[in-house]
This record gives C-alpha cells, sequence and structure tokens, in this order.
C-alpha cells in the first residue's frame, strides 16, 4: 500500500514558476514507477509527467515539454514536478499516483494504481 501527498499547488501569474511535490509513504518506493497528471474544470484527467524507479526514465505531454521537469530522490520517498514558463492553460488540480510495483512508467491514467488527492494550482494571466 501506499498513499500519495501532494503539495505546492497555488496561484502564480503567467511566467511563473511552481514546484509540487508528492510525498509518498512505504519503504518501498524506490521500486514504483511515478506519474504527475492534472485535470481541469469539465475535462478528462490528463498526462503530464513520469519518471521510472530510479529517475533515469522521465516522459512528458507535448504540452509541458521543455518547460516542466519531473525529478524523484528516493532516499525522500518524494517526487516533484518543477513547473516553469507557466501558462493559463496549465490551471488544473495537479496529481500524483503511483504504478504498480515494479511496472514501467505509463501516460495512461488507469495503468496507476495509487493516487494522491491532488493540489490545485492556478495561472492567471
Amino acid at each position: 500500500q501506499v498513499q500519495l501527498v501532494e503539495s505546492g499547488g497555488g496561484l502564480v501569474q503567467a511566467g511563473g514558476s511552481l514546484r509540487l511535490s508528492c510525498a509518498a509513504s512505504g519503504r518501498t518506493f524506490s521500486s514504483y514507477a511515478m506519474g504527475w497528471f492534472r485535470q481541469a474544470p469539465g475535462k478528462e484527467r490528463e498526462f503530464v509527467a513520469a519518471i521510472s524507479w530510479i529517475g533515469g526514465n522521465t516522459y512528458y505531454a507535448d504540452s509541458v515539454k521543455g518547460r516542466f521537469t519531473i525529478s524523484r530522490d528516493n532516499a525522500k520517498n518524494t517526487v516533484y514536478l518543477q513547473m516553469n514558463s507557466l501558462k493559463p492553460e496549465d490551471t488544473a488540480v495537479y496529481y500524483c499516483a503511483a504504478a504498480p510495483q515494479f511496472a514501467p512508467p505509463s501516460r495512461t491514467t488507469r495503468d496507476y494504481t495509487y493516487w494522491g488527492q491532488g493540489t490545485q494550482v492556478t495561472v492567471s494571466s
């Protein structure tokens, strides 16, 4: 069982930056691929970024590539999402998720087993 708690959301002006954190419970964090997803009002939850177990491989949605960076610190059981050059269309609730143990990272919500409660990111124009 993995419990995930996101933090770091807030209100920022367009062009600004935020760093989201996702703290995970459990001793085997390093064996879980992690992902970030987001959901805007009236829209489906969409993939943002994912990272492999030890962080060697990262994946991004085209809409955030070059602006967002996913990373992880397995010693701290934490995954991060650094968001730069934010745009109003980045406004959403951001969720972190953990794939089943030893599963590869995925761009699909159904491939993730554990989810955090979400953190709101609002980008003003």
